[in-house]
């Protein structure tokens, strides 16, 4: 049950709601995750327990900007005659200006149009679509890699070094990186083909996802991409989320204590980035993978660490079960899929599983 905002809420349905939330609460869910679920805020429930009754006396006046039934329907007569059937609002109250008619806005015209469904696509041109990325599951190393490029700040103002990099998504190891004074698909591509070869990719193995940027998606990248056997994915233009693994690794290089404000060398800028790796890799307990290292889960040594925690836990509540009460030990249970551009509502037939 989802609560529209600014649909009003007889007061049966404020007691549902308040039932549910507590009959939820006594399961160990915490309220404001319920409240979140049915979508009221955890200050309106108290309200609604308070008292559940609607005591706004609503609008004493009628709004004066508000369209009257005769000019609603003039704009209808008006957008749908044949001489502005074709035309969109805009166009429309274009023309009537040009007459000498003043009848509506533009947002009028959309918003009556709205109200009776006629904003329909028209012509023969398609409609506009807004599609998502293909959703992908990574269930292994080395089967869905995201890669971009960054800038880091030399000590010449305006001038800038360029870094590549490129991490499994699920385990978050960085399998590779450079960096260049330039972007350009040429030096990507060999990167990229430098990188398989280190981690022996096999033809038909691996998805690469990425940016829509010229390096990612110029001739030479393809064609590089295409003799490796590696399928490409894109995210959608100016669209962060859609690559949120590469982008959440550049937050994690440029928050770092140790980053610099500026390099003073490119050769310095490769050699602070391969320190970063390192500890990246080999040190960095990561919280999107409970807590164990990029390297570690990358061979599969992530299910003994965690298996081991879990026994030192169950040790820990068995001599204080005190300490625990009724509430289980910490969840230690190993991250068998990692999603990309994941759609919860997606049928299972619609997701492609990386193999």
């Amino acid at each position: 049950m989802g609560c529209q905002r600014g649909r009003r809420i007889t007061e049966l349905n404020k007691l549902l709601i308040i039932n549910l939330i507590n009959e939820a609460s006594k399961q160990d869910c915490r309220i404001k995750v319920a409240c979140a679920d049915v979508g009221i805020d955890i200050k309106t429930l108290q309200r609604w327990r308070g008292s559940p009754e609607d005591k706004r006396k609503g609008p004493i006046s009628t709004p004066a900007n508000k369209l009257n039934d005769t000019v609603k329907k003039e704009i209808l007569e008006t957008a749908t005659s044949k001489e502005f059937c074709d035309d969109s609002p805009w166009v429309i109250v274009a023309k009537l200006a040009d007459q000498g008619i003043y009848l509506a806005s533009e947002s009028s015209f959309y918003k009556v149009l709205k109200e009776q469904k006629l904003l329909a696509h028209r012509g023969k041109s398609k409609p506009p679509t807004k599609k998502r990325p293909t959703p992908l599951i990574a269930s292994g190393p080395n089967q869905i890699w995201s890669w971009d490029i960054t800038y880091l700040k030399s000590s010449i103002r305006g001038q800038y070094y360029y870094l590549y990099l490129f991490m499994d998504i699920f385990s978050r190891k960085i399998v590779g990186f450079n960096i260049f004074e330039k972007e350009s698909m040429e030096h990507s591509s060999l990167l990229i083909e430098n990188i398989c070869i280190k981690e022996n990719i096999q033809k038909d193995q691996l998805t690469l996802h990425s940016d829509n940027g010229g390096p990612m998606k110029g001739a030479t990248m393809l064609a590089t991409l295409q003799k490796l056997g590696v399928a490409p994915s894109f995210s959608r233009p100016r669209v962060s989320d859609d690559n949120p693994y590469s982008e959440s690794l550049f937050k994690t290089v440029k928050y770092n204590p140790s980053y610099p404000d500026v390099f003073d060398s490119l050769d310095k800028a490769k050699t602070w980035v391969q320190s970063f790796v390192s500890w990246y890799n080999e040190e960095h307990l990561h919280s999107g993978i409970k807590f164990v290292t990029p390297k570690s889960r990358h061979e599969g040594l992530d299910k003994s660490i965690l298996l081991k925690r879990k026994e030192v836990y169950e040790t820990a509540k068995a001599k204080h079960p005190e300490r625990w009460g009724n509430k289980k030990i910490k969840n230690f249970s190993h991250i068998n899929k990692v999603h990309l551009n994941y759609l919860q509502k997606n049928k299972d037939n619609d997701i492609k599983t990386a193999s």
